[in-house]
């Protein structure tokens, strides 16, 4: 007996040991033919070739093929490493506009950031950068020109929004650090609300103080909102859910192949309030730790989860320094919530359109059990405790967001107004919203209902099926009721559309936190989702 044992293990070592001498010769021969190919290309090929630039769309290709978010930065792209784990880069504070061609369009200065403190203000367009056009640049161009060392300084020719004058600006950069906690207040019943947006360094530390002025303000119950949240450093998740659960509890664990993935992953300090009741508000675009936190909540039973089913990214990435200054992004493992859930959505190939999971069979689901005892299951996602859909947005809405027509009225709005009321209070009047359909005239968008549109479909199945002529007339009189025009369209869509401008001008006068402010004005699936939740236990 002991000899088929030892016989067994000595098998099982060769087995190993063969199949790494095999990865190991297809990694070498790879490698040599990869080089093989590089040096026929540098001898042969026919035009003379940009190797940095095919080396890196071959890395890019090569890596999109594991997964979306295994990502290698090269070294001149270290600002974007910084911003991504910590929010932070050097630079002028403010987002910016750039049609082709065109001038620099500052749209959105971040609060007491450099380029407030210079007097740069919504509606300003910069011309030239240290003394060089910005015509002929693209965005990012234009963009990597305004950022630098901090200390730096940086010389900005600009034409004022308001007064068209022209005006030669010096803006000394500053490190930015962009807030991942966009807004808090008292909402009605003493129910603290506050809004996350990401998870890069130090957003925990922040939410502690932000949890400690609301409850010195009264509050007893508590929202985080979570919702279009994509994620950060498994590190802030597990440091934010150990303001509400007691030291040492487990609230996420990860496997992977590489030494040290495999972990559980506890609280190390102590809590805040362990007892305060949570709502965790989260949608399609809460991915990674926010599905962390949400995860935590729901197996521990210490929170309910109120909106719709989060996205479906349970992979870890872990940042690996490369050759040359690089850096690569890479998938090291897989983390699970502390009932033993992965998020990870089974059928990785098929996604809704904004990227999350899609249906998942029961089938093809397994069950967990909560703290409590509650039956919760993987797939993909978390799904909430509260189901609330959010409002849909007709066609001409969308049309306009994407094609950022409310952001051109919004900054028409500022240019033409010396100040409004506070975001709290702020509303567009009937005569503004005439002004805004007159503005729209002269831009190009999609206004067409979601039923005008569907009847391209029904005429094209009509022709192909030889329908068409027995049922023209029945069709072109459906079409000319539903064909409005492009003003009615905006007016019967105004209840969508008001809410959205209202927010993208309060933001000109306000910075970004106003937007949460008019926003929690019209939020009416976190209303239900809060009525909901007080009639529960």
């Amino acid at each position: 007996m002991i000899k088929k044992i030892f016989a067994v293990i000595a098998f099982a070592a060769v087995t190993l040991a063969a199949s790494a001498q095999s990865a190991n010769f297809d990694l070498a021969k790879s490698l040599d033919i990869q080089n093989s190919i590089l040096k026929t290309l540098a001898v042969n090929y026919v035009d003379s070739v940009q190797f940095n630039k095919l080396i890196n769309t071959g890395i890019n290709a090569m890596l999109e093929s594991l997964d979306p978010y295994t990502v290698y930065y090269p070294e001149e792209d270290e600002d974007d490493v910084a911003m991504m784990t910590t929010g932070i880069y050097g630079g002028v504070g403010s987002l910016i506009k750039k049609r082709p061609g065109g001038a620099v369009l500052i749209t959105e200065p971040y609060p007491d950031s450099p380029a407030v403190k210079a007097g740069l203000q919504p509606g300003d367009s910069i011309v030239a950068i240290d003394g060089k056009s910005v015509y002929g640049e693209t965005s990012q161009q234009s963009s990597d020109r305004m950022k630098g060392q901090p200390g730096s300084k940086v010389v900005f020719d600009v034409v004022k929004g308001r007064t068209g004058a022209r005006e030669q600006i010096t803006v000394k950069r500053e490190r930015i650090h962009l807030s991942n906690i966009e807004n808090y207040c008292i909402l009605k019943d003493n129910i603290g609300y506050v809004s996350i947006t990401g998870f890069t360094k130090g957003m925990s530390s922040e939410l502690r103080n932000v949890v400690q002025a609301l409850k010195a303000q009264g509050a007893q119950r508590l929202i985080i909102d979570l919702r279009g949240n994509g994620g950060g450093l498994m590190d802030e998740a597990v440091k934010l859910l150990s303001l509400f659960v007691p030291k040492g509890t487990m609230v996420v664990s990860s496997k992977g192949r590489a030494n040290g993935t495999n972990a559980e992953y506890r609280t190390q300090t102590d809590p805040i309030d362990t007892q305060i009741p949570v709502l965790v508000m989260i949608n399609s675009g809460s991915a990674s730790a926010s599905e962390i936190v949400a995860g935590a909540f729901q197996d521990l039973d210490r929170g309910t989860i109120g909106g719709t089913r989060s996205f479906g990214k349970g992979l870890i990435q872990s940042v690996r320094p490369t050759s040359f200054n690089g850096t690569l992004k890479v998938t090291t493992g897989k983390y699970y919530t502390p009932s033993g859930r992965c998020v990870q959505a089974i059928d990785y190939s098929h996604r809704n359109e904004d990227g999350s999971v899609g249906a998942i069979p029961d089938s093809l689901t397994h069950e967990f059990k909560t703290a409590g005892g509650r039956t919760v299951k993987d797939g993909g996602g978390i799904t909430p405790d509260i189901v609330v859909e959010a409002e849909r947005y007709s066609r001409p809405t969308i049309s306009l967001a994407y094609n950022d027509i409310l952001g051109d009225y919004a900054l028409k709005y500022y240019l033409e107004h010396e100040s409004i009321a506070p975001a709290a209070e702020f509303t567009l009047t009937d005569a503004d919203y005439e002004d805004f359909i007159a503005f729209c005239e002269n831009q190009t968008f999609d206004w067409r209902s979601g039923s005008d549109a569907e009847m391209d479909k029904l005429v094209e199945a009509a022709k192909y099926e030889g329908l068409w002529e027995s049922c023209k007339d029945e069709i072109v009189a459906l079409r000319a009721k539903l064909n409005i025009s492009k003003a009615d369209a905006l007016r019967l869509a105004k209840d969508e559309i008001k809410p959205i401008l209202e927010s993208d001008i309060a933001v000109k006068y306000y910075f970004q936190k106003a937007s949460s402010i008019v926003n929690l004005r019209y939020d009416k699936q976190l209303y239900q989702v809060i009525d909901k939740w007080q009639q529960a236990k």
